[in-house]
């Protein structure tokens, strides 16, 4: 059974969880077969396009894509990973006929190997068809966070996808939103109503100038400008199952359920299979259907790296033992397929068999093989874990309506949930093709209609009757059937445009097959009035018929503080302006970002485009919501919510407040608003994602515990050694290569310019640190002045190449000179035991690309720390190599004393003279130090850095990376995706309609956890606060103690004590105001506290400041410690 690896920091019972997903998982049996087929696929690769009677001219404009390349080629689907075991699959040339793909044929002879034995069953099965995976260019500026989640294989399979949206309305619009962000090569836009005001609830893209335009043309424009690589085309006539043909996925987000069966049917049965899903978001409730085909495989189920264990052990046994070093914990599970290499001793193992393992530990395992005629174990090794790709069997929507089989949770309060929807959706749909429309918001008889035909459905599910069909669930379902709620839309948007990234590319686990979500928690605490529910012809109609026209009131009027204007700032934005939230005369949004906007933020950050690069975040995001709602109150800022800020966010800004949104990047700014959120009673909404995954947490006023209460570990640091000597990954390589480069272009020359600007105090200030890292300075700087010094490209040559022979030569012939290969310890043991690995001098060649792009790279940015020009040839490698290889290389001599410690002369840096003067003027010009910049390929800083690792890699036998990976290591990039960001702003959008609502108890909340490759959606009630008692009071985190009347400390302690506390520490800021340990402190008893704070602490009494805080440490009668809330002293 295929494990699901997912953590979830929520307060629900991990059992219960890992129960209900073992159950999903295990759908289908036959479904967990091991392939060992490796395939690539072809996919319809040309677009047409149809002429609208003159509208095709008016559009055309915002319809031409930058061209690929690719189109029209012959495919090989390799399998058994054997050379020469290929398969050809016919490909035919398309044309363009209209705004939509011909049919086309495709003839599939190829063969699906499955064994869990490596061995090759024939298999006579059609093959979805997956985008052609051709190497067409990936504009990696653009696309670098996503390319961390996806990679270039699953990239290039999207490039090659064409797409079809059925339903234009807010969910239509939010999934094509999704995908032409991640850059299919086609969306086709299908809708054959016309735009209403009803619309403009949940679709940004319309205006109130599109109603009564057809919503797919009145769309076009505005998606086609989210990525022009991107062919956005239109169909505005009745679709036939024909016309499916020419797509890979197909999506459904309003069509009859009879409709959908028969398109399903069509789909399902193709050769190759097309992908349908079928989703709805009606009111609080949505649905997600998905049909891949008869058999669909998995290549990669989760999408995280394949794991890995140093090896310390192996013990010739049947079955052996695998013992690791300690250095990480094993990331293996019973059941998992292994690989071996680099064993010494025991090389049976390094064959490249996949073996099965069982009885997983954090160090160790056992291995389902017979190793005792085996050579024995010496030493080293690395097991890695192999990825095993999965079939799904997916039924048609025909047969799963009947046998849904396990419906994937969501809700750990909700277990019994999703079959109740599933009948509920179909008795909607039984309504809707009876009475012609939709339930009408309020109406009791159609409320009592839909109820009445659950009922019935209920009743001949024979053995599968549910006993309760909730008819209160179902009167509110009714109610909103109709309305398409922005944060419904946002949230399944994200869903079903990951699902089709699935379908397109065969990356992550597919949603299997039905999903079921409602948020009727959301809904007002008080009970809702049906007039309160009528239309009142606004833009807002849809969220009336669901909320009130109460709560939308509320809404409107609702002053909110939206920190950071990034990929959630964007998607926030979008989701506050269609829900009219700051709308109103009372309203206002603040929206604050001090960053500029970047090439790679336009693939998930979708309120900017191109011109908008260099532009403040804040003010480009801003002006993007006012078009998407006029009426929109906001104002955008710059300024950095930190402690240096709050004369911009004082205490009156904060107190105005309804409600907080993080949108941040970084702990440490969400912790700083967290303490504001705490300090001011201000809920605070906070969400995050990292690739597929995504939390959010609630933090409500005197509920919820807020967001420092718990904090993740701390990130795992190697030690200097490791880095330095002892790598043995290429994390550790690109680590100390991030180091490197910044040392020698970074901080070096800042150094010199600081040490030539003033000479004198530098070197006195250096003399006075006297510790190694002032000595490493000096002898940096000396360095530079002198026997590093270029003035020529030439001699930037030179110190590059000595820099690859000090660097990958002589440290290495020194370090196993000092600590041969035989070398033990001083208990005995080899010393080059695992996790250590016994490095080799790299021996330069200017026939060796790598060795020659390290120097290139160096001695270009070596020539911009100096000012010095770069000539043109530089590029021509033959040229470059003749340069190189004029350079004089010193023989290496091997040093007795490895840790030489230069002496005081040679470190001292002598005082300037008059001859030094025109010398050290040049040199404060020339020296120009580097800020490492990742995004901008042109700039050789990554070219330097991977060249440093792969070098360093080299070195020690680790596998090298390319630069793109190292980017995504060494550049610290956190992955992201458009899908992830749009469904985690949706979930806190519908956690907002309750904080503004009011009233709403702990148990309506939640917090949620959600892994979009798995899927895994965990969802649960946020932790409560922690209540402190003492005597008959009680507190917590979120009360805060007031003082008036500008006591003394001997005043204050005393009032602490009538409470039963004894004060023994107060501080203000990080200044001790009073301890009982010093009996000095006894003369500040009759002091103003304030004066304390302004003498002691430096408090600044500014005309508007009217009080302070402190932090007391206070013991109960019998000496227990009792923590209290912050205290206010008010001196005014």
């Amino acid at each position: 059974m295929p494990k699901l690896r997912f953590l979830i920091v929520a307060s629900a019972a991990p059992i219960l969880l890992g129960l209900a997903l073992r159950t999903y998982s295990g759908a289908d049996d036959a479904a967990n077969s091991i392939f060992t087929t490796r395939f690539l696929v072809w996919s319809l690769l040309v677009s047409v396009m149809v002429t609208f009677s003159g509208v095709f001219s008016r559009l055309l404009h915002c319809m031409l894509p930058k061209k690929r390349p690719g189109d029209g080629v012959v495919v090989e689907v390799e399998v058994g990973g054997d050379a020469g075991s290929s398969v050809a699959l016919s490909s035919i040339n398309k044309h363009r006929v209209g705004n939509f793909v011909a049919e086309s044929t495709v003839s599939n002879n190829s063969s699906l190997a499955s064994s869990n034995h490596g061995s090759v069953v024939e298999k006579d099965v059609p093959i979805m068809a997956l985008g052609h995976s051709n190497q067409s260019d990936i504009d990696e500026d653009l696309h670098s966070r996503q390319l961390a989640v996806y990679g270039r294989e699953t990239m290039r399979r999207l490039f090659a996808s064409n797409v079809l949206i059925s339903g234009i309305q807010g969910l239509g619009a939010e999934i094509a939103k999704n995908l032409i962000l991640a850059g299919v090569k086609s969306v086709t836009l299908h809708d054959e109503g016309n735009v209403e005001l009803w619309d403009l609830s949940s679709n940004f893209v319309f205006s109130e100038d599109d109603v009564g335009k057809n919503r797919s043309l009145a769309s076009v424009q505005k998606l086609q400008e989210l990525n022009n690589a991107v062919v956005v085309n239109t169909l505005t006539t009745e679709l036939t199952k024909e016309q499916l043909s020419n797509f890979q996925v197909v999506v459904f987000t309003d069509i009859s359920l009879e409709k959908a069966i028969e398109f399903d049917d069509y789909t399902h049965d193709h050769q190759p299979p097309i992908a349908f899903i079928k989703t709805e978001a009606r009111g609080l409730f949505g649905s997600v259907f998905c049909d891949f085909g008869p058999e669909f495989t998995v290549f990669d189920v989760d999408g995280e790296e394949p794991h890995t264990g140093i090896i310390a052990s192996i013990s010739n046994d049947n079955p052996a033992i695998v013992s690791c070093v300690d250095d990480e914990r094993l990331e293996f599970q019973d059941g998992d397929l292994v690989v071996f290499s680099e064993v010494h001793g025991m090389t049976e193992l390094n064959d490249g068999k996949p073996r099965r393992i069982k009885n997983a530990r954090a160090y160790s395992f056992t291995l389902e093989e017979d190793t005792t005629r085996f050579g024995a174990y010496e030493k080293g090794g690395i097991v890695t874990q192999m990825k095993q790709p999965k079939v799904l069997k997916f039924k048609p929507l025909r047969g799963a309506l009947n046998d849904p089989g396990e419906f994937l949770p969501s809700d750990f309060s909700k277990f019994d949930r999703p079959p109740l929807l599933h009948l509920a959706f179909q008795a909607l749909d039984k309504v809707v093709s009876e009475l012609g429309r939709f339930p009408v918001a309020g109406s009791e008889e159609d409320a009592q209609k839909l109820i009445s035909i659950a009922s019935n459905i209920n009743e001949n599910l024979g053995d599968g009757k549910m006993e309760d069909i909730n008819p209160k669930l179902l009167r509110h379902f009714a109610f909103g059937a109709k309305a398409v709620l922005n944060p419904m839309a946002a949230m399944f948007g994200g869903i079903v445009g990951q699902e089709v990234v699935k379908a397109c590319s065969g990356k992550f686990h597919p949603l299997f097959q039905f999903f079921y979500f409602d948020s009727v928690e959301s809904l007002p605490t008080e009970p809702l009035e049906s007039s309160d529910l009528k239309p009142l012809n606004s833009r807002y109609d849809a969220q009336i018929s669901v909320f009130g026209s109460k709560l939308q009131k509320k809404l409107e009027d609702a002053k909110i503080f939206l920190v950071g204007s990034g990929a959630l700032g964007c998607e926030f934005l979008k989701n506050l302006a269609l829900m009219g939230v700051s709308c109103g005369k009372q309203g206002k949004l603040t929206v604050t970002d001090d960053d500029v906007i970047e090439k790679s933020n336009l693939s998930r950050q979708f309120l900017f485009r191109d011109w908008n690069i260099g532009q403040p975040k804040s003010t480009a995001a801003a002006s993007a919501a006012a078009s998407i709602n006029p009426y929109l109150n906001v104002e955008a800022l710059q300024n950095r919510v930190s402690s240096e800020t709050e004369d911009v966010f004082d205490d009156a800004f904060w107190e105005n407040l309804s409600v907080v949104i993080n949108a941040l990047d970084n702990v440490n700014a969400r912790l700083y608003v967290d303490q504001r959120c705490l300090y001011f009673q201000k809920p605070l909404l906070e969400s995050g994602t990292l690739g597929t995954k995504c939390n959010t947490q609630m933090v409500i006023p005197l509920l919820t515990e807020n967001y420092g209460a718990s904090r993740d570990p701390p990130e795992k640091q190697a030690p200097m050694c490791t880095l330095h000597s002892f790598p043995h990954n290429i994390d550790h390589c690109l680590t100390w290569a991030r180091s490197e480069f910044e040392g020698l272009l970074g901080k070096t020359p800042a150094e010199v310019n600081a040490y030539l600007a003033k000479p004198s105090e530098y070197a006195a200030s250096k003399r006075n640190a006297g510790d190694a890292q002032a000595r490493d300075t000096l002898e940096r700087i000396l360095e530079c002045l002198d026997r590093e010094r270029c003035e020529t490209f030439q001699d930037c040559i030179a110190w590059a190449r000595l820099k690859f022979e000090d660097y990958f030569y002589n440290r290495i012939k020194q370090l196993i000179y000092t600590f041969p290969e035989d070398a033990t310890t001083s208990s005995g043991t080899p010393f080059w035991s695992a996790p250590k690995r016994f490095p080799h001098p790299l021996q330069f060649s200017t026939a060796d690309p790598g060795h020659l792009n390290f120097v290139m790279a160096a001695s270009i940015l070596r020539a911009e720390t100096f000012g010095i020009p770069i000539p043109h040839w530089v590029r021509n490698s033959k040229k470059f190599a003749e340069a190189v290889e004029k350079v004089m290389v010193p023989e290496f001599q091997p040093r007795r004393d490895a840790n030489i410690v230069t002496d005081d002369n040679a470190t001292n840096l002598t005082s300037q003279s008059t001859d030094d003067a025109q010398v050290i003027d040049d040199l404060i010009i020339k020296m120009k130090p580097i800020q490492f910049e990742k995004d901008d390929d042109t700039n050789y800083h990554m070219d330097l850095i991977a060249g440093l690792a792969n070098m360093r890699a080299r070195n020690y036998g680790i596998p090298e990376v390319d630069k793109l990976k190292a980017k995504f290591i060494a550049g610290k990039i956190i992955p992201a995706i458009a899908t992830t960001t749009a469904m985690v702003t949706g979930l806190v959008c519908l956690e907002l309609y309750k904080v503004l609502d009011g009233g709403h108890k702990l148990e309506d909340y939640r917090n949620t956890f959600a892994n979009l490759a798995l899927p895994l959606f965990a969802m649960a009630e946020p932790v409560p606060v922690k209540v402190i008692k003492h005597r008959n009071m009680s507190w917590t985190i979120w009360d805060r103690w007031i003082v008036r009347g500008n006591p003394t400390l001997r005043e204050f302690i005393q009032w602490l004590k009538d409470r039963g506390l004894d004060a023994y520490s107060i501080s203000y800021a990080s200044s001790l105001l009073y301890n009982t340990m010093f009996a000095r402190h006894q003369d500040r008893m009759d002091k103003k506290m304030v004066d304390l704070a302004r003498e002691v602490g430096g408090l600044e009494l500014s005309p508007n400041r009217s009080h302070f805080d402190v932090v007391v440490a206070c013991e109960d009668d019998e000496g227990n410690e009792v923590d209290i809330p912050l205290v206010s002293i008010y001196f005014r």
